[in-house]
């Protein structure tokens, strides 16, 4: 059976908040986010808001609408548009909405299409209460609502929020393979390192050591505060457009040339395997659509929420061996300078992650990468890059083989 991408769709355009704090970062309504973000994307491609027919956003955490969202950002955005969605896949939306666009560009319904996730804090309501919905926050991704399984099986046991997911499935990767402490503490230093060439970095202007790794407090055994990421304030916005149009926009495109999507499950607790992850498949698909290797890619941009998704990312998707991904990591260079370049921005650990917009700062440096355009931590060569998404407690992945022009 044929199927696939023909590669006839591409990224050519971006805007990303610089991440900030929630304390300090301006409040604005969703849908004046969208706006702001499709209109510096839209800037940054050398394209018109009358350019787009196609539009996808996020299904979930949108402030102020549940249903029928993208109907009220295209009437905001005032545009009509052939193709609408929504996307609910966590961390994992960004890759998902990519691929989305693609497709729907290559079937023809569309030419350009705006990819969006406001992640900024909205104005409270009077009759909200800003405490409450902190509260409500410390179950993370997990469903409290009558009839939910992980409501009745998971959360009285205390399998709770993601820290204690994504420490589980470490400790179980831990029982089944070993575990260097010290690996994954080189991993959160070169992505650190990267983020010293990235000014819009959350953590710009704060080197770190292996020593000050393994030295943070431990969260959820053996996850260290510093490997888990920085929850910010943020968004962004990709524009996805024909062949046809990518010609007439002002950067180099990064043509998506194979995709793959993959969930599992829900919880982990209803995992397979805890060490075998979504990725194995969905970068096995995205890689043969392609018709690349994991060899191949200049550039490994990888979602990256806690250290132990990277490394389980980097075995599944075939970039070295099954339980030899501690050695990867301490084998090879992981800077922008060095000969495995990931997370060139700094990653999530570094850049920090604004809610379900935190996969968009990989696919953007994906394709600032491709562009050429990545300032003092620009590689010297980037015409493939990998890039993955990670939504849930690892139960949902995608992959994404973008490709210069």
């Amino acid at each position: 059976m044929t199927y696939g991408l023909k590669g006839d769709a591409a990224i050519v355009g971006a805007a990303q908040y610089r991440p900030e704090k929630y304390a300090t970062a301006p409040q604005m309504f969703h849908l004046e986010q969208v706006a702001d973000l499709a209109d510096q994307a839209l800037e940054d491609a050398g394209l018109k808001a009358s350019d787009l027919d196609g539009l996808v956003v996020n299904g979930a955490q949108f402030h102020e609408a549940s249903v029928f969202v993208p109907a009220m950002v295209a009437e905001y955005l005032g545009i009509e548009v052939n193709f609408a969605e929504a996307v609910d896949l966590g961390g994992c939306t960004s890759v998902g909405m990519i691929w989305r666009a693609a497709a729907a560009i290559e079937l023809g319904l569309c030419e350009a299409v705006l990819c969006v996730i406001p992640m900024r804090m909205a104005p409270l309501a009077p009759s909200e209460d800003a405490a409450w919905m902190a509260r409500a926050m410390r179950f993370g991704g997990h469903s409290t609502a009558y009839g939910a399984p992980e409501a009745e099986f998971d959360l009285p046991y205390g399998h709770m929020g993601q820290n204690t997911g994504y420490a589980m499935i470490a400790q179980r990767y831990a029982a089944q393979y070993g575990y260097d402490q010290a690996a994954m503490a080189k991993l959160c230093v070169a992505q650190r390192t990267n983020a010293q060439a990235n000014p819009d970095a959350m953590f710009y202007g704060k080197p770190l050591t292996v020593e000050e790794v393994l030295g943070s407090k431990m969260v959820a055994d053996p996850l260290h505060v510093l490997e888990i990421v920085m929850p910010v304030a943020g968004g962004a916005a990709v524009i996805v457009t024909s062949k046809e149009l990518a010609a007439k926009t002002k950067h180099r495109p990064a043509y998506v040339k194979g995709f793959g999507e993959r969930l599992s499950f829900k919880s982990p607790s209803y995992a397979n395997d805890m060490t075998v992850t979504p990725v194995a498949e969905a970068a096995k698909r995205a890689f043969a659509m392609a018709g690349v290797k994991p060899q191949d890619m200049d550039a490994a941009q990888i979602y990256d929420c806690y250290t132990i998704t990277v490394l389980l990312s980097l075995e599944d998707a075939g970039f070295c061996p099954k339980g030899e991904g501690m050695r990867f990591l301490m084998e090879n260079d992981l800077t922008f300078k060095g000969n495995f370049p990931l997370n060139t921005h700094g990653g999530q650990l570094s850049f920090g992650q604004a809610g379900s917009a935190g996969g968009f700062s990989q696919v953007i440096e994906a394709y600032t990468q491709i562009a050429g355009r990545a300032g003092a931590r620009q590689l010297k060569r980037c015409d493939q890059v990998f890039v993955s998404g990670t939504g849930g407690v690892m139960s949902e992945q995608g992959a994404l083989i973008l490709q210069g022009g």
